[in-house]
């Protein structure tokens, strides 16, 4: 099996790619693929950097180009559920792109014609994940993402795309993997640590966690992959 795993900045696939040891590199489309085996997994990991169009295009080419048929995706979120804090985990059961916005033809924000306003993510990765979260003894928030090209340092934003969406957490590469992969008929599973609260503060709270939250998510990911090899 082919698994590819993405994150959207390289401090997120860092820790991962040290763990995993020895890896061979291939450079397409103005990004670096590293591809490595682990347990009779075949993984390509890449970060895509930060928004949309290159989290879209880097879904796209580990799929298209290098076979991949599951992805996995771990980074960092603002949290909007209020039962989340900074350290938390959220999965996502579906996500939806917060920053569309056709409404002007009688369109709900977030939809696109021909497109759907949530997609979902794939049920058996969530069950996976939820054990892992046992094993780990962390409390894994399952709910719903909503993307935009937006870094949300707002209040009046954040409590818009809760009201709009009923959003758990807000990020801006999860609904456009989704896309990609609900097209392709690719199985996939988004896991976000929160990084902020997504209001004044945002900024500040943001470079200080990333680090320590890749470490805990690469390992996540990496139990998972335990799983996915037995």
């Amino acid at each position: 099996m082919k698994i590819a795993i993405m994150g959207a900045m390289v401090e997120e696939i860092t820790p991962l790619l040290e763990a995993l040891g020895t890896h061979r590199k291939t450079e397409y489309a103005g990004n670096v693929y590293y591809e490595v085996e682990y347990k009779g997994l075949e993984l390509v990991i890449a970060y895509s950097k930060i928004g949309k169009v290159f989290s879209t295009l880097t879904a796209a080419t580990m799929i298209e180009k290098f076979g991949a048929e599951k992805l996995l995706f771990s980074g960092v979120a603002g949290g909007i559920n209020p039962r989340l804090k900074i350290g938390d985990l959220i999965a996502a059961t579906s996500l939806c792109q917060h920053d569309v916005d056709i409404t002007a033809f009688g369109h709900p924000d977030g939809f696109i014609p021909e497109g759907k306003l949530f997609i979902k993510s794939d049920d058996a990765l969530l069950v996976i994940a939820k054990e892992v979260a046992s094993q780990m003894d962390k409390n894994l928030l399952e709910g719903v993402i909503a993307t935009g090209d937006q870094f949300v340092a707002d209040l009046k934003r954040k409590n818009w795309i809760a009201d709009t969406f009923a959003a758990d957490a807000l990020e801006m590469e999860g609904a456009s993997v989704a896309v990609v992969c609900d097209a392709l008929d690719v199985p996939f599973f988004i896991l976000r640590a929160i990084s902020d609260t997504a209001d004044m503060d945002a900024g500040f709270n943001f470079d200080k966690f990333l680090e320590s939250s890749a470490k805990e998510s690469a390992t996540f990911i990496i139990k998972m992959l335990d799983k996915l090899a037995v």
